[in-house]
């Protein structure tokens, strides 16, 4: 004997009916087989809905009839196109009396719960008639048992309680005489011992198959709805969720009662105790495995099962320092809650027993507050205690395993990994079982909540990035084209999953959840919206996602003068803009606070040397230990490439234009020329390795004409360089008389810094260096003789986009 029951998308249209019955008829072919069915899709409700409308005297219950007959005669119709007389006949019955009680609840203006019970039992008896009868029209051995002949409960309305002995009887004795190989039953309906109409309450389908199946004794249970199975969390909310193959009977109830809508807690009582096994399938995928839950469902290697929440959660906190020590405070509490008819989700208590907090659906919020309130009325006038605290716009997120007693560190690893994405959790609660660990969170913070511990206990091999580029201009272009590139190596050798999420240059950007198709970005970013530095910070942080990534490829002082917004959002930060840690010294210094609080790394190695490995190498040196002594560099690529290009048979004016077109300067090519750039290279060493330093204090010798360093466009400042050959030219001759070459070069010594044109002598390590290369000599008590040196392409669009990606490769390694 087989027992399955479909819910009531299985059965909300024909379509899916069709794949009911080729189901039903595949098992039949095996042995009898009794299907419980739901209403159709939505027809409950409607039905509520329509006795709601009634009751409040409005005459749009007779659309809202309509709509239940139209559904259900459109169905048959479409499921029998022919010989469906007595189908049509018996739902027309059935309707006419529906209506007739709705007519009786708008003259009375009352729905009892007597009432109720009766108005949505309709449901259940129209679709499992029109089922049984389509199968006899097809052929097939099949008739319908009304659950309300077989299933007898005391009168407790709309949640009425069984009477397993003799409904137990009843089910047996009919099914040891039942002929046809098919019995379908309606779910969630049943009668009371004095013949009234009754509900099994929400979730009553699956209540009465368990009912059946337990009478019956069979070997398993099936449940079959729209989904293959029970998964590992909310496959809506985690595209990266997937189906449990075994889980236990607990397991499955603690998933159940924290939200996952597979399963009706209720359910698994009836089969527990004779431990029969419940399958969950999929009526629109019948090969798919489904989930079994038995008994011993052990055989996973994690410890965590699965992940659930509830949303729409309020969170009661009543407090005191009357509270400690006197008995008596939980149990008027939970009495009074008790007496409003308020089911308490979550409850956690200080052991100081001067606070106990408790989750309630938000509905319940008001009901629940003048109830308590009028309890401890006597307390809170003399301030023992304080009146209740409600918080709403919450939800809880549910850690379920069985085996999570046995492994050490699973709630330190939920905890930081939220904490990392700054989720702020409100109230924690963990039964002595240590089989759940429940969590109260805003609601906005649901979907992040779920993919974070997703990626934790499910994903751990992979780790997802989010990532958000500002500026994709020369350098953020190649980042982007780098990132398309290594995706595919990212995800399969280091295990990162990187998504580029949001776009922007200073026209227009673009935002993508799921990924921005890399291979079409620039057409979607031509077509996004207009482009708003406030907008891209506020979209990147209503998106919510976990380790997300804020990527500066500007030189915009506006950009960088939100970085700290992104932090506090617990938004990484990497730049290559080096206007922020180059700004004032408690600017800078507030930048890494909110870093270290907010748990976002803030990365900036391309601010000096590009993608060389200067700022690491520096940070090295002082986490071990080491003092930095003195720092001699040549930190400008652009300088360089200049005057590695600048000699007396070129002019100068023509080395500077060929910089800006290969790259290597910025588009104002003052910023580069004018030593500000390597200024700021130096000061950002100089704070890195400890030491308090403003920009004002770096001595900076320029090198340009008087006209280039008063021009005030970009425009007059090439015309002064044309103009000014001369002096130029001079700089290059006094130089080649003394067999030297031209450098810019920065130091830091004694507390003290500088920048400014050099003549280096043959033999010193600056001498030679070539092209845009950039070249770091690090002297520190543990290097005071032989340097520590790093050397290498200091400039480029592709050698920075390839640093900017190792920063962001780096956060996908922590």
């Amino acid at each position: 004997m087989k027992v399955l029951k479909f819910g009531g998308t299985s059965v909300g249209s024909s379509k899916n009916i069709n794949k009911v019955i080729s189901i039903l008829d595949t098992y039949s072919k095996e042995g009898k087989v009794a299907c419980v069915v739901s209403a159709v899709g939505g027809i409950t409700d409607k039905l509520l809905l329509a006795g709601r409308q009634a009751q409040a005297k409005d005459a749009s219950f007779n659309d809202t009839f309509e709509t239940i007959k139209s559904t259900h005669f459109s169905i048959i119709k479409e499921l029998n196109p022919e010989n469906n007389e007595g189908i049509l006949a018996y739902a027309e019955e059935k309707l006419g009396a529906l209506h007739s009680l709705l007519e009786g609840i708008f003259l009375i203006n009352e729905v009892s719960p007597k009432t109720s019970d009766k108005l949505v039992s309709f449901g259940e008896l129209l679709s499992s008639y029109i089922i049984a009868e389509t199968m006899k029209n097809r052929g097939l051995s099949a008739t319908r048992k009304n659950s309300q002949e077989l299933v007898v409960t005391n009168s407790n309305f709309t949640k009425a309680e069984v009477d397993y002995k003799v409904t137990n009887s009843n089910i047996k004795r009919y099914f040891e005489s039942a002929e046809e190989s098919i019995t379908i039953l309606p779910g969630f309906i049943a009668n009371s011992a004095l013949g009234e109409q009754t509900t099994l309450g929400r979730g009553g389908s699956d209540f009465t198959a368990a009912i059946v199946a337990a009478a019956l004794k069979v070997e398993q249970l099936e449940i079959w709805t729209d989904v293959s199975g029970m998964f590992t969390t909310n496959p809506k909310m985690v595209k990266q969720a997937y189906p449990i193959k075994t889980i236990s009977y607990q397991e499955a109830m603690e998933l159940s009662h924290f939200g996952a809508k597979v399963l009706y807690p209720p359910t698994v009582q009836p089969v527990l105790d004779l431990e029969i096994p419940i399958h969950i399938k999929n009526t629109m995928a019948p090969e798919a495995v489904g989930t079994i839950i038995s008994k011993d469902a052990n055989g996973t290697s994690s410890p965590v099962k699965g992940i659930s929440n509830i949303s729409n959660i309020a969170l009661l906190t009543l407090e005191g320092s009357g509270m400690v020590g006197i008995p008596g405070f939980s149990k008027r509490l939970f009495e009074t809650l008790s007496n409003e008819k308020i089911n308490v989700i979550l409850i956690t208590q200080a052991s100081s027993e001067h606070s106990i907090c408790l989750g309630i659906e938000e509905k319940d919020v008001e009901i629940a507050k003048t109830a308590i309130d009028i309890t401890f009325e006597n307390e809170i006038a003399l301030h023992k205690i304080e009146p209740l605290t409600v918080e709403t716009g919450l939800s809880i997120v549910a850690l379920v395993g069985d085996n999570m007693k046995n492994h050490q560190g699973i709630s330190g690893k939920m905890f930081s990994s939220l904490g990392k994405n700054n989720i702020n959790i409100r109230a924690i609660a963990q039964g002595a079982s240590e089989r759940n660990i429940s969590i109260v969170i805003e609601d906005s913070d649901v979907k992040k909540a779920l993919n974070t511990l997703h990626e934790v206990f499910f994903e751990s091999i992979t780790k997802q990035l989010n990532v958000f580029i500002t500026g994709v201009g020369n350098v953020g272009e190649r980042l982007v084209e780098q990132i398309r590139q290594q995706k595919k190596y990212l995800k399969e050798n280091l295990k990162i999953n990187l998504r580029v999420t949001g776009l922007s240059n200073s026209r227009t950007m673009v935002f993508d959840e799921s990924g921005i198709p890399l291979k079409h970005w620039k057409s979607l970013l031509a077509d996004g919206e207009k482009a708003s530095l406030q907008g891209f910070f506020e979209k990147s942080k209503a998106l919510n996602l976990r380790n997300s990534i804020f990527v500066d490829v500007t030189a915009n002082a506006d950009v960088a003068s939100l970085y700290a917004n992104y932090l506090r959002e617990s938004i990484a930060v990497v730049a290559c803009n080096k206007i922020a840690c180059s700004s004032d010294f408690a600017n800078y210094k507030e930048l890494k606070r909110l870093s270290l609080k907010y748990n976002a790394p803030f990365l900036f190695e391309t601010n000096v040397g590009a993608g060389l490995p200067i700022i690491d190498t520096l940070n090295n040196l002082v986490a071990s230990g080491d003092k930095v002594t003195s720092i001699q560099a040549v930190l400008s690529g652009s300088l360089n490439f200049v005057f590695n290009n600048f000699n007396d048979s070129t002019k100068f004016y023509d080395v500077v234009k060929q910089a800006g077109a290969e790259g290597y300067t910025e588009p104002d090519p003052r910023i580069d020329l004018s030593g500000v750039d390597v200024a700021r290279k130096i000061l950002i060493l100089a704070r890195e390795s400890g030491v308090e330093m403003n920009l004002e204090d770096i001595e900076n010798t320029s090198f340009l004409s008087p006209s280039g360093q008063e021009s005030g466009t970009v425009e007059e400042f090439y015309k002064t360089l044309i103009a000014d050959e001369t002096h130029y030219q001079a700089l290059y001759a006094s130089a080649k008389t003394k067999n030297a070459q031209l450098k810019y070069v920065a130091k830091f010594d004694n507390g003290k810094a500088s920048v400014g044109l050099q003549e280096i002598p043959e033999g010193h390590p600056f001498y030679n260096l070539e092209g845009s290369d950039n070249i770091v000599m690090f002297y520190t008590e543990r290097y005071s003789q032989q340097p520590m040196i790093v050397k290498g392409a200091g400039a480029g669009a592709d050698v920075t986009a390839s640093g900017l990606f190792a920063d962001i490769i780096r956060l996908g390694n922590d």
